[in-house]
């Protein structure tokens, strides 16, 4: 997997932007590119050094793949509870990174769309 396959793969996603939002707080931060959904952040690399991915998951997902992958390290903001960083080329094979970001994808989008609606 390369940043452009899996920026393609995050942009064919219904309802899906990116943006660059942490060069504001420091440079070093230029290069990471967030997705978002109904404005809220589900998963983000960096398209400098793409050597790991961050997403949203759920407690329950947390723990099953912690349990299951040492690939999984500590998001790089820890006030990120929710999220887990995974560390490309080691033993979470690509196919389940992409199921993990498109489940990020659905828990935001899942969970925005009904606040909507109310």
């Amino acid at each position: 997997m390369n940043i452009e396959e899996f920026r393609d793969f995050c942009l064919s996603m219904d309802g899906v932007t990116e943006k660059t939002p942490f060069g504001t707080f420091a440079r070093r931060y230029d290069s990471l590119l967030v997705f978002y959904v109904l404005g809220h952040m589900f998963c983000m690399a960096d398209m400098d050094d793409f050597t790991s991915v961050s997403f949203r998951c759920t407690d329950e997902d947390i723990a099953m793949i912690t349990e299951r992958y040492s690939a999984v390290t500590t998001p790089v903001n820890k006030a990120m509870k929710f999220w887990l960083r995974v560390n490309l080329n080691e033993d979470m094979p690509d196919s389940m990174i992409y199921t993990c970001v498109r489940r990020a994808y659905e828990i935001v989008r899942d969970k925005y769309s009904k606040k909507d609606r109310d």
